[in-house]
């Protein structure tokens, strides 16, 4: 099986389901991915109950690497005093005081960036700051590598209503990521999966590249019609052509498993970033 992604976004711990969560964890010890990615809102309402539960599925994945990144909803919302003082306390006791972890491999340059900001209620922001600190790491990735940003919040939407959702600072993170080499920004959020080219949408993007937004994994809070789903992301390099095939996965009911729904080849551009 080809070397592969696993991203698991919006599980929303606390409003998951018990049937798709068994699904999804035998569905993970049956792709044995290298890194699986948590792109945001592990939990509903950033308890302690909710993220030790969070925790204890992480625990249960049996990959190398495991990439968790905040959302909105891991900041504490009514408890102002948590959400001021201490806004990561309870995610940090759960996951650690990375906010940011990477991942970097032969295969893979992995990125995270936090886009989350305890004075914002959902609405997500990249800083300057991080926006060149993502592209420095991925200026130094190595041409064989397929190279992954990270955030919660969608640098691009589909919909009309899904406007106010994007992530701010995006066209400065699209053009200096690209730039600097950049091949896929996994994302979630607003509970919609789908592959759209940032080379088209952003006149700043000189270079192919895509988004890849996922859907909820495991929880109900399901929208327009999609199922609970999943990405996993295959590297298809074939000497000097660089490519990679984004899967959705999308869960099925009647047989209580994930099953491939979209299949979505993506050519890639040379593995040297412009100068």
């Amino acid at each position: 099986m080809s070397a592969c992604l696993l991203q698991i976004s919006d599980p929303h711990f606390g409003t998951e389901q018990p049937e798709v969560l068994r699904a999804l964890e035998r569905f993970a010890e049956a792709l044995a991915p290298q890194v699986v990615v948590m792109s945001g809102d592990i939990t509903q309402r950033a308890t302690r109950v909710q993220f030790a539960a969070a925790r204890a599925f992480v625990d249960r994945l049996a990959a190398p690497a495991k990439l968790v990144v905040p959302g909105n909803h891991d900041i504490p919302l009514f408890q102002l005093a948590a959400r001021c003082f201490s806004p990561y306390g309870r995610y940090m006791e759960a996951f650690g005081d990375d906010l940011e972890p990477a991942f970097e491999s032969e295969d893979w340059l992995v990125v995270t960036v936090n886009t989350t900001r305890w004075y914002r209620h959902s609405d997500g922001v990249v800083s300057p700051a991080q926006v060149e600190r993502v592209a420095a790491r991925l200026a130094a990735a190595s041409p064989s590598q397929l190279r992954v940003v990270v955030t919660h919040q969608p640098v691009m939407v589909t919909r009309e209503e899904d406007l106010s959702n994007r992530l701010h600072g995006r066209e400065r993170a699209v053009a200096r990521w690209s730039e600097a080499g950049v091949d896929l920004i996994l994302g979630g959020h607003i509970h919609l999966p789908y592959v759209r080219s940032l080379h088209d949408a952003f006149s700043g993007c000189k270079r192919t590249a895509f988004a890849v937004q996922a859907g909820t994994a495991v929880s109900h809070r399901v929208r327009a019609g999609f199922a609970n789903s999943v990405n996993v992301v295959r590297l298809a390099m074939a000497g000097d052509a660089r490519a990679c095939r984004v899967e959705r996965w999308d869960y099925a009911a009647a047989g209580k498993a994930f099953e491939c729904a979209k299949i979505f080849p993506l050519s890639l551009a040379s593995g040297t970033a412009p100068p």
